[in-house]
């Protein structure tokens, strides 16, 4: 069943925002994820909540998901996530595909 990584980020350093995004890019790729959102426009339709920029990334799995997370590739962008951005990160199911 497919799994989706959501990132409501904030930047806080244009610079180290750019380090981090293209080390973190092409991690995604190598463990089988895949951007289906990052950045764009962002409307409320109901309720409060606007993020300032917005990313949905896809993974086969719940375990992908966790290995790309924990992954040395992967720790390699985190080195500039501090200086660049704060984020709220979830890890949510998807819905199971019909057969």
């Amino acid at each position: 069943m497919p799994v989706y990584i959501i990132s409501d980020v904030t930047v806080k350093d244009r610079a180290a925002m750019e380090a981090y995004r293209t080390r973190a890019a092409p991690t995604i790729a190598l463990y089988g994820g895949r951007y289906l959102v990052r950045g764009g426009e962002a409307e409320a339709l109901e309720g409060t909540w606007l993020p300032s920029m917005f990313i949905i990334a896809e993974f086969p799995d719940r375990e992908t998901a966790h290995r790309w997370y924990r992954s040395p590739e992967y720790a390699q962008a985190l080195a500039f996530r501090d200086a660049g951005l704060s984020r709220n990160l979830i890890l949510v199911d998807g819905v199971p595909q019909p057969l």
